[in-house]
């Protein structure tokens, strides 16, 4: 990056990305979001972060994982909700509608 350049980049970031900014020498512009923007944010986080799982190869799949468990995490906290919570809802749906275990893909349904 040639000096003076700026690169915008719009998105929630985790807490300590400016001062890594900082340390490298660079200035990093943030705010701190309002309430009404933190959760549509962390939605936007999220897609993100899956779609980092979905190009990521085999040595990169953990940390991503281990990213958008960070986010689901703050999204959890930020609805009011808490972690045992959202493992009983799991739970629930897991009963009810089953998990992922026998890797069925639907390819169509017909009448």
């Amino acid at each position: 990056m040639s000096q003076g350049q700026r690169i915008a980049y719009g998105k929630l970031v985790r807490d300590r990305i400016p001062e890594i900014i900082e340390a490298a020498g660079k200035t990093a512009m943030v705010r701190v979001l309002d309430e009404a923007e933190l959760v549509p944010a962390l939605t936007a986080k999220l897609a993100e972060e899956a779609e980092e799982l979905r190009q990521a190869g085999p040595d990169d799949r953990l940390g991503e994982l281990a990213d958008i468990h960070e986010v689901l995490m703050a999204l959890t906290e930020v609805l009011g909700f808490s972690g045992e919570q959202v493992r009983e809802a799991a739970r629930r749906k897991r009963t009810e509608r089953g998990g992922f275990s026998h890797r069925l893909w639907l390819d169509e349904v017909s009448e």
